[in-house]
């Protein structure tokens, strides 16, 4: 009976990347249930071949509801950016869809949102980016996320956005040294621009930082960014 709780509030936590789709089970308070599962995301991502992905990996784990971080700017569950994905995702309703698909509770937001409140500590100015297919961002205020900010596709340097600087193919054509020098200088960038009180730098291609991180800054694990999941059940 003491784990009834727990039991009622099962959350699948789903989280969409440019390369994989992974899934977790959580508890009520964020712990995890299961293990982490794994596809690639299809190619090209159109939004039908991701659900069905998603279906996939759903129907292996017993939940209730359902958490999903995806790699664009989302309001109120549809897909308003999805760079890194395909065009046809843009205004899809993606909450709806899959809470229909599902037949649970649905909540969408950001990915690097969500990645952060897997991370963040909850006290004063928190940056989170996010190193993968793309750039991702989140900024929080005393443990509130300041929502949309899309960092990734601001101007960084040369004419280049953060994420054409800095996007796993920018590190495949220029090579680690140049992609870790960019980096240094990003973060020193953001640094002054934000004067926040921690940065926390997640995502797939952070296995290649080979510099010393400023004091106030730390690599998070890949996990956080489902882990973060459940407090967008918070509210």
């Amino acid at each position: 009976m003491t784990n009834e709780p727990n039991q009622s509030h099962r959350t699948l936590a789903v989280d969409i990347g440019g390369s994989g789709i992974k899934v977790m089970v959580l508890d009520t308070e964020g712990s995890p249930l299961s293990d982490r599962q794994r596809l690639k995301t299809p190619q090209p991502a159109k939004p039908k071949d991701v659900i069905d992905t998603i279906l996939t990996l759903a129907k292996q784990q017993e939940y209730d509801r359902v958490s999903v971080g995806f790699p664009g700017v989302v309001q109120n569950g549809v897909i308003k950016t999805a760079v890194n994905l395909d065009s046809d995702w843009l205004e899809y309703d993606l909450a709806s869809s899959l809470t229909q698909l599902l037949s649970k509770p649905v909540k969408v937001a950001n990915d690097a949102d969500i990645q952060g409140f897997g991370a963040i500590s909850g006290k004063g100015v928190e940056l989170v980016i996010t190193l993968g297919t793309g750039f991702g961002s989140a900024l929080f205020v005393d443990g509130k996320l300041v929502p949309n900010l899309e960092m990734g596709h601001h101007p960084f340097r040369k004419g280049e956005t953060y994420e054409e600087q800095l996007g796993r193919a920018a590190l495949e054509k220029e090579g680690k040294k140049k992609w870790n020098n960019r980096l240094g200088k990003a973060i020193a960038n953001l640094d002054r621009l934000l004067s926040y009180d921690f940065l926390y730098i997640g995502g797939g291609e952070t296995k290649n930082i080979n510099f010393d991180l400023p004091s106030n800054a730390k690599i998070v694990p890949n996990v956080s960014g489902l882990l973060g999941g459940i407090k967008l059940w918070a509210s």
